[in-house]
Order: structure tokens, then sequence, then C-alpha cells
């Protein structure tokens, strides 16, 4: 299951460029085989339940199939990032009330962003967000704030944090994701009208 063989001389734009044109399903086997990991890493870390992630992950693999085929991809790992993030999150809308998922689970801020969105979040390189965070953590929630000061700025655990702010560890890891993932946006949307303002 998911071993495909790779073909190491194409990137995963010219992979995808490559189905596109052709429909070669080998093609789609070797890209989806290269991200496949962290696709069920993703799917685990929302969902929680193995099943439940690798569910997902061939649910994502068949939306790739008909996907790929429709629009050429500028920035895979963008784009892909997109699909998972917004596919689970409405997997999660729909298991609500079919599924036992603990109020930690769905504690992230669940909303589906735009595929532009999830290319300026995927531009804004760790070390950027670092250099900007002092200045950005005020504008976002309170809780992700408090666990990004504490575990970037303070260099504690997770274990320390929950000590020091009695969230749980599942509740800090959904505070840190989204709340990276808020303050990329804002560093990219911030970066955007400085470039326009000059």
């Amino acid at each position: 299951m998911w071993l495909f063989k790779k073909k190491d001389s194409l990137n995963d734009e010219d992979l995808a460029l490559n189905y596109f044109n052709s429909g070669n399903m080998s093609m789609l086997g070797d890209l989806f085989e290269k991200h496949v990991t962290t696709v069920y890493g993703v799917c685990l870390f929302y969902f929680r339940d193995q099943n439940l992630a690798k569910d997902a992950v061939m649910q994502i693999f068949e939306k790739l199939i008909t996907e790929l085929r429709k629009t050429k991809i500028k920035s895979f790992k963008a784009w892909l990032s997109f699909v998972v993030r917004n596919h689970c999150i409405g997997e999660l809308r729909k298991k609500k009330g079919k599924y036992f998922l603990p109020e930690s689970y769905l504690d992230f801020e669940i909303r589906e962003t735009s595929f532009e969105e999830e290319e300026e979040i995927a531009a804004v390189k760790d070390d950027l967000m670092l250099k900007y965070m002092k200045e950005g953590l005020p504008t976002i929630d309170e809780k992700q704030r408090q666990c990004l000061e504490l575990f970037y700025l303070n260099g504690r655990s997770y274990q320390e944090i929950a000590e020091h702010t009695n969230f749980s560890i599942n509740e800090i890891k959904s505070y840190i994701q989204n709340g990276k993932r808020n303050l990329k946006l804002l560093i990219a949307k911030k970066i955007k009208n400085k470039h326009h303002e000059d």
C-alpha cells in the first residue's frame, strides 16, 4: 500500500505536469509516494485516529486523480497542503455528530482557506516568522499567542506549557499549529502591502 517507484530526476511540478498532460498514473503514484508520509501525518493530527487518517489519505489520493487533470499546478506542496487541510476540515465537520471526537480535537480555527492564502503561508519560512513574531503576537488569538510565546520565545516544552497554562497537550499542539498559520498569513500580507507601497 502506497508503494510506488520514484523518479528522482523529476520534481513535484514536473510530475504533476506530466500527469496533467498524459494521465499516466505512474506519475501520480510517484508524486503521491513522495508526500504520503506528510499527508498521513497531517490527517492524523486532525483526526487523532489511525484508521480515520488512513481513510482520509486514500480519499485525498482519489481527489488528486481527478483534480490534477483539471489544472496546472505551480507550487505542488502549497496546493497539496490546501487540499489536505480542507479535506480534513470537511470530514471533521461531517463526522462531528457521528464519531466521538473530544472537543479538544476540534479546537482549531475550523475554516477553509483559499489556495492563494495557502501559497502565502507556505512562502513564509519559520526563520521569517520568528523575526516578526514579537510584532505579530499581539494580533492573534490569546491562547495561540500564549502557546507560541512559551514554545518559541521561552523555549518551553509541551509538558511545561501544559503545567503553566492547564491546557492539554492536544490543545497546545493545535494552538501552536494554528497560531503559526495565522502569524505567517499576517506576515505574508504585511510583506505584500509593503511591496505595494514601494
